[in-house]
């Protein structure tokens, strides 16, 4: 392969990965796509896993290089297998490329390829999805139209289209070349032409509290340290002084982190004292984050909606539980190695979708790693949230490498905003904690490593997106022509069979690609 094709995969991936948090160059993302198309474009589908591997290891590796702070072994691990899936796919990218009207079935190829990527191995992992890094992005209002989905969509198709008109104006096609030009103008004009979400007229002072775990503990301390519920407790009694000090508002609802506690409050009486007190405190509805109890010895990672003079009335279970973090595929076999025995026993997966209520907050939460999933944002969206809650630990991502997991967080987190129209507050342990609008602009947040606490009105939204009523249709059908373009080369295969080669060449030019 030559040194060329190696350079364009790797600058490439680097490229796409300085679009995401913590670097931030959101308008770099459409020269991922554009160079990975320069490094496939013509060449045998060994080169084209070749180029692929060498993609995704300059994308993926620097992208969750705060893995390594499990170990060195997971980052390099996750990074192998999220390589391994672009290389398969890259396989078949040159085929599309030699298709008419290739600049569509590349984007349709990236749509596919991060379907996979987010359902398979072990329920997927769709982190560094082309939309994730695209919150600031003037197309970025694509996501209230078709979701995520689409919003990878059309920053691989401004990448693809980029190739087309510089390759098509240097081969003397200028009509070409203007044609790219234009699709390239529509796709960023055309979210200015969206209608804004009209606002519900309602509101709500929504409280995060950030109480904060000591970086400097070790990863074993940080897994069983009870101070981290009495750190959030001191952070809520801060806010309630300042609430009569007149500071900041009285919170219509007060949420704390994901393992804001470490056990069950109504089993742990000492936890559940802590809480009932942070309640009088403010007199106020509070979410806390907690492992409780199920029967039969079951454990889930859930968040817990406390009321005033009422304690817990309502619970969310995590759905979509991290492997190797919140249970263990081949326990027997794999449980002994290195930190995953800090995990003495597997949570089981909630099944409830329903929003929390509180007063006229209906809290949509989403805990951590959920937030990457389309269909358990969506679901509590369309069962009536109209404020979503991230509730997030990222405490052991960020204790010892600073290489943007919390900000990568955050970067879903407004896009999710966009995508349904509704305000997004992200509560975590130990950073980032923000207060997200429902136009995606972060309107308050908190860094890492410290205590606070975050006050502020948010819009609460009544009705649906086109995105959130179109659910899983965006994901098809603009993934389904890479799949209909595979399957046009194929027939086109066994034409060019039956048929002599030097005849059937005359009549369809693009079988020299499947020929040679």
């Amino acid at each position: 392969m030559p040194v060329s094709t190696w350079a364009a995969a790797a600058l490439g991936g680097l490229l796409l990965y300085a679009s995401f948090p913590p670097v931030g160059m959101w308008f770099l993302a459409p020269l991922g796509p554009a160079l990975l198309i320069v490094a496939v474009r013509g060449r045998s589908c060994r080169a084209a896993f070749a180029a692929g591997a060498v993609f995704g290891t300059a994308f993926f590796g620097p992208l969750i290089v705060w893995l390594s702070n499990l170990g060195v072994l997971p980052w390099l691990a996750l990074t192998a297998v999220q390589t391994l899936l672009v290389a398969l796919a890259a396989m078949l990218l040159p085929r599309l490329l030699s298709l008419r009207g290739w600049p569509l079935f590349a984007a349709a190829w990236w749509v596919a390829v991060e379907a996979l990527r987010g359902r398979a191995p072990l329920g997927g992992f769709p982190w560094g999805r082309l939309a994730f890094g695209q919150a600031d992005a003037p197309w970025g209002e694509w996501a209230s139209v078709g979701g995520a989905a689409a919003l990878s969509f059309v920053t691989a198709l401004l990448g693809s289209l980029l190739v087309y008109g510089v390759t098509s104006w240097r081969g003397g096609h200028r009509r070409s070349s203007a044609v790219a030009s234009c699709g390239v103008v529509a796709l960023v004009v055309a979210p200015l032409l969206i209608p804004a979400a009209k606002p519900s007229g309602r509101s709500a002072v929504v409280a995060v509290v950030q109480g904060n775990v000591e970086r400097e503990r070790s990863l074993a301390e940080q897994a069983r340290v009870r101070g981290v519920a009495q750190n959030h407790a001191r952070q809520t009694q801060e806010l309630a002084d300042a609430v009569r000090r007149g500071e900041v508002p009285r919170p219509d609802v007060v949420l704390w982190p994901e393992n804001s506690l470490d056990s069950d409050p109504q089993r742990d009486l000492e936890l559940g004292a802590l809480v009932a007190d942070s309640v009088r405190q403010l007199d106020r509805p509070l979410l806390i984050g907690a492992i409780l109890d199920g029967p039969a010895g079951q454990s889930y990672n859930a968040g817990q909606l406390w009321l005033p003079q009422q304690g817990p009335v309502a619970s969310y279970a995590k759905r979509q539980l991290v492997p190797f973090g919140e249970y263990i595929p081949a326990r027997s076999l794999l449980g002994g190695f290195g930190a995953l025995q800090l995990i003495p026993r597997d949570f089981a997966a909630g099944s409830s979708q329903a929003p929390l209520i509180a007063g006229p907050v209906r809290l949509g939460d989403v805990i951590c790693y959920e937030i990457a999933y389309d269909g358990r944002v969506r679901d509590t969206v369309l069962a009536g949230a109209n404020l979503l809650v991230v509730q997030t630990n990222n405490a052991t991502y960020e204790r010892g490498v600073q290489a943007g997991q919390s900000e990568q967080q955050l970067a879903m987190a407004r896009i999710r905003a966009i995508e349904y129209g509704r305000s997004v507050a992200l509560a975590s342990t130990s950073g980032v904690s923000a207060l997200v609008t429902p136009d995606g602009r972060v309107s308050d947040r908190l860094g890492t490593w410290r205590g606070g606490y975050l006050v502020e009105r948010l819009p609460l939204a009544e009705g649906n997106t086109l995105a959130a009523r179109l659910g899983t249709w965006p994901e098809l059908l603009l993934g389904a022509p890479a799949l209909a373009g595979l399957a046009t080369l194929l027939r086109l295969r066994r034409r060019a069979r039956a048929n002599p080669p030097a005849a059937d060449l005359k009549r369809d030019p693009r079988l020299t690609n499947l020929l040679s």
